[in-house]
């Protein structure tokens, strides 16, 4: 089981913190507000009010022994740095550090964390990417110029199946997972629709016009095959 600390519990770091505890991740939360760790410490593993700049009361919670360490300290730019170091001076294998601040980033680049977390930059190339194009309703940058995206089955594919698109081939992008809509009767005998994820398409089925196909490959040949009429 992975070891990680989450330091830092503000929006973004309690959503991290939670959500690797759900991905069976063994999770250290740590803040220096205990009402934070108060609010977190059903949902990971071992939650615990400190003081991410003081030495020893990180290696007390054994911080040292964790696989990855990420600090998510957002405003407070100096106890975000001062605790990097600090991380880095214990001998933590992994850190990731979020920065807010051009400058902030350069200094971690000094510092050199394995990974800098910058969410205005990630959550602006997102958004810009999923306005791009009207076909394409997803769009998460995985490297310069490459992504994942969701795009709902073009018209003219509707009834064809995925083995005789030769989409690798064709438009050089993998389908990765196909989002489907299941009809179902509620309880007040209405008749709706539920989303599932098929994570392993297959290969012969016919695309349903409500369907929406997971893709992954470069920006330009996603957004080529969005754009079929």
């Amino acid at each position: 089981m992975r070891q990680v600390a989450v330091i830092g519990l503000g929006k973004f770091g309690s959503t991290v913190a939670k959500e690797l505890t759900e991905r069976g991740a063994h999770v250290i939360a740590v803040d220096e507000n205990a009402q934070r760790v108060e609010e977190v410490k059903e949902s990971v593993t071992y939650a615990v009010t400190v003081n991410s700049v003081d030495e020893n009361a990180l290696r007390a919670v054994g911080i040292q022994n964790v696989d990855i360490a990420v600090v998510c300290i957002g405003e407070d730019v100096e106890a975000n740095l001062l605790t990097t170091l600090l991380l880095k001076k214990i001998g933590v294998k992994k850190i990731w550090a979020r920065a807010i601040s051009p400058l902030q980033q350069e200094i971690l680049k000094t510092i050199k964390v394995d990974n800098i977390i910058n969410l205005e930059e990630e959550m602006g190339d997102l958004v810009a990417n999923s306005l791009i194009s009207r076909s394409i309703s997803k769009c998460i940058p995985l490297t310069p110029g490459h992504s994942i995206a969701e795009v709902p089955v073009p018209r003219a594919l509707v009834g064809r199946n995925i083995r005789s698109l030769r989409l690798r081939e064709s438009y050089r992008i993998n389908v990765v997972a196909v989002k489907k809509k299941k009809p179902r009767i509620n309880e007040h005998g209405e008749r709706i629709f539920e989303e599932y994820m098929e994570h392993v398409p297959e290969p012969g089925a016919p695309l349903e016009e409500t369907d929406v196909l997971m893709i992954i490959g470069s920006d330009a040949d996603i957004e080529r095959f969005s754009n079929i009429s």
